[in-house]
């Protein structure tokens, strides 16, 4: 009986593989979740609630979104494109990778910058394809989606593979908090002086260093 109240997470993974709507997706779930564990409706409408509520500053960004679109809507693109056009030797690949390189040292001092909808889409996007677009003319819609992939991925690389260098960064703590409670169960001894959010920030260097290789 208790494996049944796992129909929410097959619920989600429907609901994405079938594209539905991501909100009605989660919701559903959750609802679905509740009623097999045995709560009410009341008590159920009363947990989302309560989850969204100790949760609304995740949901803060979405203030960007507008101000992201008005500076679109006045031109934010297009002063990217004849900036990057500006530069002699500017190329795609160089664009994305400087881009990269800034994300990855604010992730590694926690310093929140960028995000796709806020960055890489108005700004970093439109740079790298007037690159291409200045060294080969037009491009196709190929050639394009390749870039915007590049483009976001170097975000990803950038914020994920770096934001463990912060000794103070959630993922950090996270990791250690599961090692040291791991390791003392299946009895090691001191396991605290060795595994550390400093051990494990340091250790988390080379791993950046390496997403920047790869992106290179």
């Amino acid at each position: 009986m208790d494996a049944l109240k796992l129909i929410g997470v097959l619920i989600v993974v429907i609901g994405f593989a079938i594209k539905f709507d991501t909100i009605a997706t989660v919701v559903i779930a959750g609802v679905a979740t509740g009623l097999v564990a045995g709560m009410t409706p009341m008590e159920i409408l009363d947990t989302l609630g309560s989850s969204f509520i100790s949760n609304r500053t995740a949901t803060l960004f979405v203030l960007t979104l507008p101000c992201i679109g008005i500076c679109e809507r006045y031109g934010l693109k297009e002063k990217a494109i004849d900036f990057i056009r500006s530069i002699k030797n500017a190329t795609t690949g160089r664009v994305i990778l400087i881009y990269q390189v800034i994300r990855t040292l604010a992730a590694a001092f926690s310093v929140r910058l960028g995000g796709h909808p806020q960055f890489v889409r108005p700004v970093v996007v439109p740079m790298a394809e007037g690159a291409a677009i200045a060294k080969y003319g037009e491009i196709d819609e190929e050639t394009s989606d390749t870039i915007r992939g590049a483009s976001a991925a170097a975000e990803n690389y950038g914020n994920f593979f770096a934001q463990n260098c912060f000794m103070g960064a959630s993922g950090t703590l996270l990791i250690v908090n599961t090692l040291v409670s791991t390791l003392a169960e299946h009895g090691f001894e001191n396991v605290e002086a060795t595994v550390n959010p400093l051990s494990i920030a340091t250790w988390s260097i080379p791993i950046a260093v390496i997403s920047v290789l790869v992106g290179v």
